[in-house]
């Protein structure tokens, strides 16, 4: 244990409410999980936390699209997020949501601190408007054609084709992603962080060392081009917190998304009397505070959440720590091959532990990206894992099993090979610590090679066909077995389910400390097979799993996009120009009478006047009214459609009803007020 722990709260980014846990968000959830179990296995105090970010325009449409409350969308994704995280073991002290009432509490906190302090303004600014959802519309909610490289179908931020970034103002023939109307500029009223007030304190905090190198010169980048006041309040409809003091307005999704670090850590000190949320928060905390990001968050957490924490008056992070994305066989992930692949379809599969270790073979601590190649995942997690570590332990537990009763020899016969094994402890600690995973991984299977090959000089199935050579025999694998128990502690924190699995085979907790002597005399469980090689065939099944996800996936899209009701019993015409429509009179028309018309199974006639003059109209809605029903109502007839001669007189005009017919048929009744003759606009 450690002399003095440390103590320690890590965070992942928060994932997004609107979908599931692919390999991608896997790779930051891993990285920091190995870092927290190792922390852990050093005797630190440490508290691992998330959350779901919850709130924000594509949160609410997302839900309108399935027909439920947000509320009841994010409850049922964060219980898909979790069960992914437990199966892939990332162990969480607790995990949260910022739709929660400590999230709103510290939100509203921090706000009111800015606002004190004189950190908030506010002004009126022009933004693109839907007419049609009465919503303003985000950055990438409005698309349009590039105004750099007229590419089409583009975002309102940026360009995928040629990189150009703009205003969504900029777009060449702007639509709106939400209905697909043309929007337009409307006026109102927003409230802004002032950013360039924490320039100084910014520059200093990122050249500290709490940044990596790539990350404190890309802030370079930005400190040159001129800080901007950042707008935090969106306009309602939208789903998050409403501003305290304002109506209508609310906190803009990366305000309260970060503070739901603190919001989940709140919520943990809550149900725990043994921690202190001041003593983590407080601006003169000695705690340690680390976060493991994405490269596509790097601005906000490196300008706008510490300048938002320094302003409120609270502490600001230890270190940010950034990684890469995850490409698939050297390319993006892509749901038509199949190499987007989910957590949930992977955990179907194969081994999560499969996944830690290749993840861990490769993760170093610089922003590179990682490239899952399914051949050498394959490859690799055999040859190391089974090849190398599990049958060092396989290839000499069944000699001290069968001729030894289970018990290691009493004294340790190459304490030299002991003690280099146990000298490694220091640089993988190190590596660990700077989370330099793959040199880590290599410093161990490189101590594994050495291992296997001293269990092939030693050949302990020709000894154990030797007569009197029994103690050279339990002594060999009892070399072999305490050699596979140190490389097993410096997996664990990499590996927790063999870790766990080669406990109960050891007898004995596997501690960091505990390997400075090897085991003698010690009595060891029957051996079992402790970890399956990665058969080719299952990752193929999960490839093939995968695209069936994306197909179930787009069809599913495609459905929900699809008009129910009537529209989808009877589709919109095609468009017609205004002047087309502006021909079509229609006027407000009393009924003065109405009758049968004999021998017509369908047809009422009516008398109707339209302000002065008479009409005879036929109309087929009698399966849905008697005359009686029908006189001295108001209703909306086409006025000047040509006169049609029928078998039982002159129709000089059109009734208008809708429904699909039968007995359901509405006819058109004005509001009250309208008079007969007016024109309907």
């Amino acid at each position: 244990m450690a002399a003095n722990p440390r103590k320690i709260l890590v965070t992942c980014a928060l994932p997004y409410a609107n979908g599931s846990i692919h390999l991608g968000h896997m790779l930051e959830h891993v990285q920091a999980d190995i870092w927290v179990r190792y922390q852990r296995l050093r005797g630190n105090e440490v508290h691992f936390i998330c959350a779901d970010d919850a709130h924000g325009t594509p949160i609410m449409l997302k839900a309108q699209q399935m027909g439920m409350e947000p509320e009841q969308m994010i409850a049922e994704v964060s219980k898909e997020h979790q069960a992914d995280f437990a199966g892939f073991d990332i162990s969480f002290d607790n995990y949260h949501s910022t739709h929660s009432d400590e999230n709103r509490e510290l939100a509203s906190f921090v706000y009111n601190q800015l606002k004190e302090k004189g950190f908030i303004t506010s002004r009126t600014i022009s933004q693109l408007f839907d007419p049609e959802k009465e919503m303003f519309l985000p950055d990438r909610f409005v698309k349009g054609s590039c105004p750099k490289c007229k590419a089409e179908d583009q975002y309102g931020d940026n360009c995928d084709n040629c990189g150009e970034t703009y205003s969504p103002t900029d777009l060449i023939n702007p639509k709106s992603a939400v209905s697909g109307a043309t929007p337009v500029m409307k006026d109102s009223e927003h409230f802004f962080f002032d950013l360039p007030q924490f320039e100084g304190m910014l520059k200093e905090w990122t050249r500290s060392g709490a940044l990596q190198d790539e990350t404190a010169n890309k802030m370079q980048e930005w400190f040159e081009s001129g800080l901007q006041q950042w707008d935090i309040s969106r306009d309602a409809p939208y789903f998050g917190f409403e501003i305290p003091g304002e109506t209508g307005k609310y906190f803009y999704v990366w305000l309260d998304a970060p503070i739901g670090y603190m919001g989940s850590f709140k919520n943990l000190c809550d149900k725990r009397d043994d921690l202190n949320f001041d003593e983590f928060w407080n601006k003169d905390s000695s705690t340690e505070l680390y976060h493991f990001i994405g490269k596509d968050i790097v601005y906000f957490h490196s300008l706008f959440w510490p300048a938002m924490l320094d302003g409120a008056g609270l502490r600001k992070p230890n270190n940010v720590f950034v990684h890469g994305y995850v490409t698939v066989n050297g390319a993006k992930m892509s749901k038509s091959k199949g190499t987007f692949i989910k957590a949930g379809t992977y955990l179907q599969h194969l081994d999560p532990e499969c996944l830690r270790y290749y993840y861990a073979a490769k993760l170093n601590n610089r922003i590179d990206d990682l490239d899952l190649n399914l051949e050498d995942f394959t490859q690799r997690v055999n040859s190391d894992v089974v090849n190398k570590i599990v049958n060092l332990a396989s290839r000499n537990a069944g000699f001290i099993a069968k001729r030894f009763e289970g018990k290691l020899s009493d004294s340790f016969a190459e304490p030299e090979l002991y003690a280099e094994f146990v000298a490694a402890s220091d640089r993988i600690a190190e590596l660990f610590e700077n989370r330099e995973y793959s040199r880590a991984i290599r410093e161990i299977t490189a101590l594994a090679d050495k291992a296997n090959q001293y269990v092939d000089e030693k050949a302990p199935w020709v000894v154990a066909k030797q007569e009197g050579k029994d103690q050279e025999l339990q002594e060999i694998c009892s070399v072999g077995i305490n050699l596979f128990r140190v490389l097993m502690t410096y997996l664990k924190p990499v590996m927790p389910h063999l870790a766990e699995r080669t406990e109960g085979f050891l007898n004995e907790t596997l501690t960091w400390e505990g390997i400075a002597q090897p085991l003698t005399g010690h009595e060891v469980t029957k051996f079992k097979a402790l970890f399956n090689r990665i058969d080719p065939k299952h990752v193929e099944a999960m490839l093939e799993s995968s695209k069936e996800d994306a197909a179930a996936e787009k069809a599913a899209s495609e459905a929900a996009a699809k008009p129910t009701g009537p529209l989808s019993e009877e589709p919109i015409e095609a468009e017609i120009e205004f002047d087309d429509f502006a021909k079509v009179d229609m006027r407000i028309a009393k009924i003065v009478s109405c009758e049968e018309v004999p021998k017509a199974n369908k047809l009422l006639k009516f008398q109707l006047d339209i302000g002065g003059e008479m009409r005879q109209v036929f109309s087929g809605i009698k399966s849905a009214y008697t005359p009686e029903e029908l006189i001295g109502k108001h209703t909306v007839m086409v006025a000047n459609l040509k006169p049609r001669k029928m078998k039982f007189g002159m129709s000089e005009g059109m009734i208008l009803a809708a429904g699909p017919g039968g007995k359901d048929l509405w006819i058109l009744e004005p509001h009250e007020g309208a008079q007969p003759g007016m024109r309907v606009m």
